[in-house]
């Protein structure tokens, strides 16, 4: 009687431990997504802005030289554009919103500041565009500092609940 106590107890508690685990690490996927754009971001104005590079090209070598999933949005979009013929960029953007939401766990607010490069990005000249990408940088920045001070609370937060969860559980059912 007493190993099936501890077997399910035990059970119990891995589980809800893992839901606090699973769930805290939403918030860390959150800030590594909001890394990651940065540096694709960072590498798109350096091909845009430095380099010169027709838009297509310039995606396609932000999704080559770019860290994490998160280079697969250009990839994308830049097949978004030249498969499907779309002719505004900014539509290309908009229809990966979803997936940005869901896959990489962005907020609104972040995918806004998205949204507001796909409107800009190649609508003006080389120095309007070196504006442009250093105030979207700087968006991202501080998004990505506020969704680490979110990650460090919040993740060990849930954490902590999933196990404190798991042994007032097994307090009570004992």
């Amino acid at each position: 009687m007493n190993t099936i106590k501890l077997f399910f107890s035990l059970a119990i508690l891995t589980s809800s431990s893992l839901l606090g685990f699973l769930y805290g690490g939403t918030y860390g996927k959150r800030a590594k997504s909001l890394s990651d754009l940065e540096y694709c971001l960072r590498v798109l104005e350096s091909q845009v802005v430095i380099g010169n590079t027709p838009l297509p090209t310039a995606l396609e070598n932000t999704y080559k030289q770019g860290k994490g999933d998160m280079r697969l949005i250009f990839k994308r979009i830049k097949d978004n554009l030249l498969l499907e013929k779309q002719e505004d960029i900014y539509f290309s953007f908009l229809s990966l919103s979803e997936e940005l939401r869901n896959k990489y766990l962005l907020k609104d607010a972040d995918i806004e500041v998205i949204l507001f490069l796909g409107k800009i990005l190649g609508k003006s000249n080389r120095e309007d565009q070196k504006k442009n990408f250093q105030f979207i940088l700087g968006e991202i920045n501080e998004i990505y500092k506020d969704a680490s001070k979110e990650k460090d609370v919040y993740e060990k937060l849930y954490r902590s609940l999933g196990i404190l969860l798991g042994i007032g559980i097994i307090i009570i059912i004992i």
